[in-house]
């Protein structure tokens, strides 16, 4: 019941009456032409679910709200699966996001666990973009730093924002994330002369 009610709160409500022609199975009588056209519709209704699902757990996790962001995220990763397949790049975005929401709630081992999805899927795509590697690695140091492995947090920031600066420049919003985190982990290595400097960065 009250994973019931957690994921009513979460996302269900939102995307309940979305979910019932994407449950409804084609008739077996239509043409070649009408089949096709339903698979387009059916692509498209989960494509919306997946931003939206997305999305809402995006905003729950800039809230604070973890507990409330994981059913979101999963079912922007289920549908994802569904839509591109086990081993798309595609699917990164939602495991990060499962990452820092585990991670917000305190569940490490779960969080690790998303996290190596992600990382292998990254590490399996050839020309993965810099975009989605930032990414990665911003979680992988925020993860860390969770951990308490403020070095190897260092080392994934660092990435994270060399990444993110090759790709959208030095004064971008995106680089200017990779220095917070990083100056929060100086912060809580009592580095202030270093945590200050990024944080005037930033």
């Amino acid at each position: 019941v009250d994973h019931q009610k957690a994921d009513w709160v979460s996302i269900h409500e939102q995307i309940c009456q979305l979910l019932i022609p994407i449950r409804t199975s084609l008739p077996f009588l239509l043409s070649e032409e009408a089949r096709k056209h339903g698979m387009e519709q059916l692509v498209k209704r989960q494509k919306y679910i997946i931003d939206l699902a997305y999305s809402t757990a995006q905003e729950f996790v800039l809230d604070g709200k973890h507990e409330e962001a994981i059913p979101a995220a999963l079912h922007a990763l289920r549908f994802s699966t569904e839509v591109y397949g086990s081993n798309s790049v595609q699917l990164v975005p939602a495991y990060l996001l499962l990452a820092e929401a585990s991670t917000g709630v305190g569940r490490l081992p779960e969080a690790s666990k998303y996290l190596s999805q992600a990382q292998w899927i990254v590490l399996r795509t050839p020309g993965c973009s810099a975009a989605v590697q930032y990414k990665l690695h911003r979680s992988l140091g925020l993860f860390c730093a969770a951990e308490g492995d403020f070095e190897q947090a260092l080392y994934h920031l660092a990435n994270d924002i060399y990444l993110a600066s090759s790709t959208f420049g030095l004064k971008s919003i995106e680089t200017s994330g990779g220095y917070f985190h990083m100056a929060n982990v100086f912060f809580r290595q009592n580095k202030m002369d270093i945590a200050n400097s990024l944080y005037a960065e930033v």
